[in-house]
């Protein structure tokens, strides 16, 4: 058999080389498991408030409470997580969301629940997730030994999301025909018990203890907001993943109405569309996860952004399901990109003691906006339709692309004068 270990190092990269982490491979097959059941909730809340309500603007409502609390205490979240053992934060995050899925599921399956039941409980999941992410996010760093393998984790991180969405709603969209959305509430408790396990399997290093912190909470923050001023290449980000966030990243406010309304089908027509745009997504997530160490990320964020922008005036033209399918592929690839790579970027260049402030920054860049979008596309489809509200960000995608196409193309415009140079000094010289 030849010796692999002669291969040039590039040779030897493989897509999932971030499993080799036995800590990080037991949280993504936990964290596999947990994300199925997450997007079988998502999509089963989402039905049951549109069914009740028929209501694009209520659907946005229920984008809002999940996602708001984020943005009200995400910022809180990032110091806690810089001020002790993320670990144990993700723990009890966990826990805390099992025990909110489970109540949703004995409300639903006695059928004791109104819509604003619905939104309470989505708002108490969305200020778990406000003190999880911060913690989630930085702890991988301490489940990946190889500080190469830390764009990949995050790639498959993404991939493993993405492919919780493929399963996730197709599921739910069978289930909630021949079960209804309490079974899908229960699966999803179900489904935490995977992630408790993977963490309780965990040996991280036992030097992950922060360091006593004496500094006042606003001190904190206001550390972290003068490190961002200071690095424009992640301030940047934050604010293209606002107006995002804000203005394009809401279409899935409408794909309820898309399926019930445009396409004249049921849940499992709505679990189809999300799972096709899964399927671009999870594509896009191991393209991302295949690039070589040092690729030009940014670029790729710029060229995903007017795919996305594509992808979204395609669909909204298209009334012929087969073809829509297409577009919401185009869609997920486009789309992954945003979220995957500024949690890559951001991880790689943050400084390790403010990580989870920066972070937290970011969740709160996404987690503020998108509800307020969700509630801004609601109110307009309301007046305009879906199709027309979709095609709008479609257009605005293409001009937020434009707009910071300078600062996403600055690393690869340089890459390419330096070429040029180094050819033309070639061509010049005299021996």
């Amino acid at each position: 058999m030849a010796n692999l270990n002669h291969l040039p190092e590039a040779k030897k990269i493989t897509t999932f080389r971030a499993l080799r982490s036995r800590n990080y491979s037991l949280y993504f097959t936990g964290q596999s498991i947990s994300q199925i059941g997450t997007w079988m909730q998502n999509t089963g809340v989402s039905w049951v408030v549109y069914s009740m309500t028929h209501s694009t603007f209520m659907l946005g409502v229920a984008t809002f409470s999940l996602l708001f609390p984020r943005f009200v205490f995400s910022l809180y979240g990032g110091i806690i997580s810089d001020r002790h053992n993320r670990y144990k934060i993700l723990l009890f995050t966990q826990i805390a969301s099992l025990m909110q899925a489970a109540l949703l599921a004995t409300l639903t399956l006695t059928n004791h629940y109104t819509v604003w039941e619905l939104f309470t409980l989505s708002t108490i999941l969305g200020v778990i997730n406000a003190f999880d992410s911060p913690a989630r996010q930085p702890l991988i760093h301490e489940m990946v030994f190889d500080r190469e393998d830390l764009p990949n984790a995050v790639a498959l991180n993404s991939s493993m999301v993405n492919f919780a969405r493929i399963v996730g709603p197709a599921m739910a969209g069978i289930i909630l025909v021949k079960f209804g959305a309490g079974i899908c509430f229960l699966i999803n408790a179900l489904s935490f018990m995977a992630v408790i396990i993977s963490l309780l399997m965990m040996k991280l290093p036992v030097n992950n203890k922060p360091k006593p912190v004496k500094k006042r909470i606003t001190t904190e923050l206001s550390d972290g907001f003068k490190y961002l001023k200071q690095t424009p290449d992640l301030s940047m980000i934050l604010l293209m993943v606002s107006m995002m966030s804000l203005l394009v990243l809401p279409y899935e406010t409408l794909m309820p109405v898309f399926a019930k309304v445009i396409f004249k089908g049921d849940a499992s027509t709505f679990g189809y569309i999300r799972s096709f745009i899964s399927i671009g997504a999870i594509v896009g997530s191991i393209f991302l996860a295949s690039l070589k160490s040092g690729a030009d990320l940014k670029f790729v964020l710029l060229t995903n952004t007017i795919i996305l922008g594509i992808g979204l005036i395609s669909f909204s033209l298209i009334t012929w399901f087969p073809i829509a399918m297409v577009c919401a592929i185009i869609i997920g690839f486009g789309a992954m990109a945003l979220t995957t790579i500024c949690l890559t970027i951001v991880q790689v260049q943050t400084d390790e003691k403010l990580r989870g402030r920066v972070m937290s920054y970011l969740l709160m860049a996404m987690a503020g906006t998108l509800p307020l979008g969700g509630l801004l596309v609601g109110a307009i489809s309301q007046h305009t339709g879906a199709p027309y509200t979709l095609l709008g960000q479609g257009f605005l995608a293409l001009v937020i692309a434009a707009f910071f196409a300078r600062f996403l193309g600055r690393d690869r415009l340089y890459q390419h004068k330096l070429k040029s140079f180094e050819e033309a000094e070639i061509d010049n010289y005299q021996p």
